[in-house]
């Protein structure tokens, strides 16, 4: 596993937080599916014992981040063709009804949420940027929920946030974050006029849009492309 994966991790003193920093690492895609992670290098990296280590990847895996395979060590979960539809199938449940069900949120709020879309438009504009990207068209989903007032739904969104990662690392393309911070945009703009019927039907069309870009042959390509890499990298 590479020192990026936890980068900055030094800071970390429990397996909660250990599993915090992992999941970070997984969102910002400097983690990506089937990356093997060793007890030895994280309990290394973050200065704490193979046992406070193994405790925070059992957190994981509790949550389907992670497994272990066999006589082979812990690994970023490769999620199947079938479990990405399920992910977007939950969140078409979940987002849209969390809309249906809040108030108007308060102009702070409103406020909050504009300004996470601008950092979106941002880091889209540096394109050597592309991890912030990623954590930021992740993160508004996690932010909306947030500034809703519903911890419970904010939990919830970041495991799901971070789970859409994996599934996107794997089976669709990174060529329209332009269109996901247009939908987020237009989102944020129909709550602050309160139309929360609109907010509702937006995100509901912006699930379908990315679930329609679920593609199964793409994770063939990239694993085929993982092998070439590390086939010419040189030995040691």
């Amino acid at each position: 596993m590479s020192t990026a994966a936890a980068q900055g991790g030094m800071a970390a003193t429990g397996p909660a937080a250990i599993a915090e920093r992992v999941m970070r690492s997984i969102v910002e895609r400097r983690l990506r599916p089937g990356e093997r992670l060793g007890e030895k290098e994280l309990a290394d990296f973050f200065g704490v014992s193979r046992t406070m280590v193994r405790e925070a990847l059992m957190q994981l895996q509790a949550r389907g981040f992670v497994e272990v395979r066999s006589r082979l060590g812990w690994y970023v979960v490769e999620p199947s063709f079938a479990e990405a539809q399920e992910t977007y199938a939950a969140r078409r449940v979940l987002e849209p009804g969390m809309l249906r069900d809040a108030g108007r949120p308060l102009q702070s709020a409103i406020l909050s949420l504009r300004q996470h879309v601008e950092r979106e438009r941002r880091a889209i504009a540096e394109q050597d940027n592309a991890g912030q990207r990623s954590v930021l068209l992740a993160d508004f989903h996690v932010c909306l929920a947030q500034q809703l007032g519903n911890r419970f739904l904010t939990a919830m969104m970041a495991d799901l946030s971070a789970r859409t990662t994996l599934v996107s690392a794997l089976y669709q393309s990174q060529t329209e974050a332009q269109h996901s911070n247009a939908d987020h945009e237009a989102i944020v703009e129909a709550l602050a006029a309160g139309d929360m019927a609109l907010a509702e039907r937006l995100m509901r069309e912006h699930i379908d849009v990315l679930a329609a870009r679920l593609d199964e042959t793409l994770a063939h390509r990239a694993r085929v492309q993982d092998r070439l890499l590390a086939a010419l990298q040189p030995l040691n």
